[in-house]
């Protein structure tokens, strides 16, 4: 990738406001040329991450580390200890959260990480997978798991496994002389 500020047309002093403002407006000039509102925001993104110390020092990449290896709950663990709650922050913690189940919930976090950085793909990426996934009911309680959940593994259920269990259902039936699916 070729040098970030210079993508950016600013200098590496620039302050994290100038930062903001010229991807801002660049955002908005190339609106129509996705491949350069990709090239801008890995620009931004590589500056703001830099700025932010993300090999370690808030910890955002050992959160998205462990959410890559599937340990939701030392991932919560981290971003629980972490006090400055950027737009970052509240996308991985909708990552956690959705991860979990939690659709409202990481729902809500997705639109807070998009209000504060309007224009990063990643958060709009996450927000409108959720808007256009939503028809109607979502799950958000944490003590509570809906249908399509194994209560006991806590594993999603799949289309497969209904249309297994409505077979072995006809079987059964069948064995003791009724007919459930009348088609099979």
């Amino acid at each position: 990738m070729k040098d970030p500020y210079n993508i950016l047309g600013i200098m590496p002093s620039a302050s994290d406001d100038e930062v903001n403002s010229a991807y801002r407006n660049l955002i908005r000039q190339f609106s129509d040329d996705n491949e350069k509102i990709s090239e801008l925001t890995a620009a931004y993104d590589e500056i703001m991450n830099a700025r932010r110390g993300n090999g370690g020092g808030n910890g955002f990449s050992e959160v998205r580390r462990l959410l890559g290896d599937g340990n939701y709950n030392d991932a919560a663990a981290l971003l629980e200890n972490i006090d400055d709650k950027t737009a970052e922050w509240y996308f991985l913690n909708g990552s956690v959260c959705y991860a979990r189940g939690w659709l409202n919930d990481a729902f809500a976090n997705f639109e807070q990480a998009c209000k504060m950085e309007p224009y990063n793909q990643e958060y709009n990426s996450a927000l409108r997978h959720m808007q256009d996934s939503k028809g109607g009911y979502m799950r958000g309680d944490p003590n509570a798991r809906g249908f399509g959940y194994d209560q006991g593994s806590g594993v999603r259920c799949g289309v497969c496994d209904i249309c297994n269990g409505l077979i072995c259902a006809d079987c059964c039936c069948e064995c003791m002389g009724g007919d459930f699916i009348p088609c099979c």
